[in-house]
């Protein structure tokens, strides 16, 4: 019986993206029911006080976030989840991170419809929805990743770089493990190094 994985994304999150490429890889090996899930960073942080430097990158994401929002809502997950690759190929290998032009490209090479470019507004209410129900599994106290294991759901891993191989397989058995332990919360290190792509 498949595993049900649920994990939120903002495209504009290098961390989150790092971590979505090691579940992909993950799901070719392990028998996991990947359900793509928006987020937007900028609703998250609506009201609180953040640096204006952070402030200016979330908001400038809010309109991929909602462009997401319309492809959950028209596409099928599977055009969800080509689309967030293709996107994240363009923000964080190419460094067009919040690129309209991105966004539209991935659009048509995913087979998402483009116009949902045109009307990304008509989801903005969408994408928070969804960054609030990630949210009340896991708390307001952190961002993405968000993921969801059977329902349980935990915010991270957050890895630079991406373990591969058995070392990833590895990694997801752990937390599975951690998933599936009543009363776990928290694990956590400070970060010693910046996203790395691989």
């Amino acid at each position: 019986m498949s595993t049900k994985v649920d994990f939120w994304f903002d495209a504009s999150c290098p961390w989150t993206w790092i971590t979505s490429r090691w579940l992909v890889e993950v799901a070719e090996h392990r028998d996991l029911d990947v359900q793509w899930r928006p987020f937007s960073l900028a609703v998250l942080n609506e009201g609180k006080d953040i640096p204006e430097e952070y402030r200016a990158h979330v908001e400038e994401g809010r309109m991929a976030a909602q462009v997401v929002a319309g492809v959950a809502a028209e596409e099928s997950n599977e055009t969800l989840g080509r689309f967030y690759t293709d996107l994240g190929r363009l923000y964080h290998e190419q460094g067009r991170v919040n690129d309209p032009l991105a966004i539209t490209q991935a659009l048509t090479s995913s087979g998402a419809s483009a116009d949902i470019m045109d009307r990304f507004g008509e989801f903005e209410e969408a994408v928070a929805a969804s960054t609030r129900a990630g949210l009340e599994l896991v708390g307001d106290e952190v961002g993405v990743p968000i993921i969801a294991i059977d329902g349980v759901a935990f915010f991270g891993p957050v890895i630079s770089p991406a373990p591969h191989g058995e070392a990833a397989l590895q990694l997801w058995d752990g937390c599975l493990a951690l998933a599936r332990t009543p009363g776990f919360f928290e694990l956590k290190r400070s970060r010693d190094v910046g996203p790395i792509f691989d």
